[in-house]
């Protein structure tokens, strides 16, 4: 926190606004949610009412966090359902750094991740899922930079998050705030877990020399490599995509270059969803581009990113390795095996609506109103 506050951007922050404790959470989930973190949560909820209230139309709320630690996974999630309880008709945004699939940075990911993603599915309207090996491939393959640091990794997560509020801050031809992405991206509440990306990917300090047409920042948008969440769209349907795009360009070329990507690639879109491409405009461009987009796609891919948390969850909770630690801070195991279902729950609901068909889903709602009729 001293670093944040004597740093570049130190004088932004409000001193009042700095909220610590003198202990972490050590990468216990249940530290962080029920007992160290529980301990700052008045302090922390006095500061968030206290922004709510100089506000003039507040919009939501955003919190960067992530799922494998413990102060970020328990105190997170502790404070999303605090700040829902609060203000449940403001929109919740969070992104969240998920457990990457070959680097581990905890033993005991499997469980904080597990037990938030139980806590993301009800209490959030809309998740950014990032993951650091993602965006290290981003690096290394497209940026050509063999050794990135964390300064360089939040770069790209703070290009996506600036692309996601920038209707909210600047003037625009097509406006979209954080309640209309919501809408258009969240066929059902459940499902509300987007893979972020952007374009042109630039690395940190550099500029962009050539101009870039809107064909080829739609092509790079859409393009796998540029995923900022590890798992690959091909392998799954889009449910919904919302594009943002920054810049001085014509909308005719953006509708049109939209639209021919749906009609070239209909396999890779829902076809029960007829127009899921929701496109936003505006006309500030980032510092140093000419124009960039700003991806956001729900896709049902994402269900392999839940498989591969619950299958590591599933091979410790089966021999109880590390429950102790758990346990020992006032959890049960009910929790534990309410928290597998309902990310194994998550998972089918994913693979249910990418296998759905049109003509499928007019015979499952026949059968409800049916039984509803019964």
């Amino acid at each position: 926190m001293d670093s944040v506050r004597s740093g570049l951007f130190g004088q932004i922050f409000k001193p009042d606004n700095f909220v610590f404790g003198q202990s972490g959470a050590g990468n216990n989930w249940a530290k962080g949610h029920y007992t160290e973190g529980a301990e700052l949560m008045d302090s922390v909820l006095d500061m968030v009412r206290k922004e709510a209230e100089s506000c003039d139309c507040l919009q939501g709320f955003q919190l960067t966090h992530s799922l494998g630690g413990g102060t970020g996974s328990g105190m997170g999630t502790l404070l999303i359902s605090n700040i829902r309880e609060e203000f449940p008709d403001r929109i919740m945004n969070t992104f969240s750094v998920m457990p990457s699939p070959k680097v581990s940075d905890t033993v005991v990911e499997p469980y904080n991740a597990t037990l938030s993603v139980h806590q993301l599915v009800e209490n959030t309207d809309e998740t950014f899922c990032i993951d650091n090996e993602a965006l290290y491939d981003i690096h290394f393959r497209t940026l050509k930079l063999p050794t990135p640091t964390y300064g360089d990794l939040n770069h790209l997560v703070s290009a996506t998050m600036s692309g996601v509020t920038t209707c909210l801050r600047f003037p625009g031809q097509l406006n979209a705030d954080l309640r209309k992405l919501a809408v258009n991206m969240v066929p059902f509440p459940r499902l509300h877990f987007f893979m972020p990306g952007f374009s042109p990917l630039t690395s940190r300090g550099s500029m962009q020399y050539r101009a870039l047409t809107v064909p080829e920042l739609t092509q790079q948008m859409f393009d796998s490599k540029n995923m900022m969440a590890a798992c690959d769209p091909r392998q799954g349907r889009y449910l919904a995509v919302a594009a943002i795009f920054r810049g001085r360009m014509s909308m005719k070329e953006v509708d049109e270059q939209m639209f021919n990507v749906q009609n070239k690639n209909s396999s890779y879109f829902v076809d029960w969803i007829p127009h899921n491409v929701k496109t936003a405009m505006c006309d500030i461009p980032p510092r140093g581009l000419k124009m960039s987009a700003t991806f956001i796609g729900n896709n049902t891919a994402i269900q392999e990113l839940f498989k591969r948390i619950s299958q590591q969850f599933t091979a410790m909770f089966r021999r109880k390795a590390f429950l102790h630690w758990y346990t020992g801070e006032g959890m049960d195991e009910v929790e534990f095996t309410q928290a597998e279902s309902n990310l194994n729950d998550l998972v089918s609901e994913y693979q249910q609506y990418q296998e759905a068909t049109t003509e499928e889903l007019g015979e499952f709602e026949e059968e409800e109103e049916e039984q509803a009729a019964v």
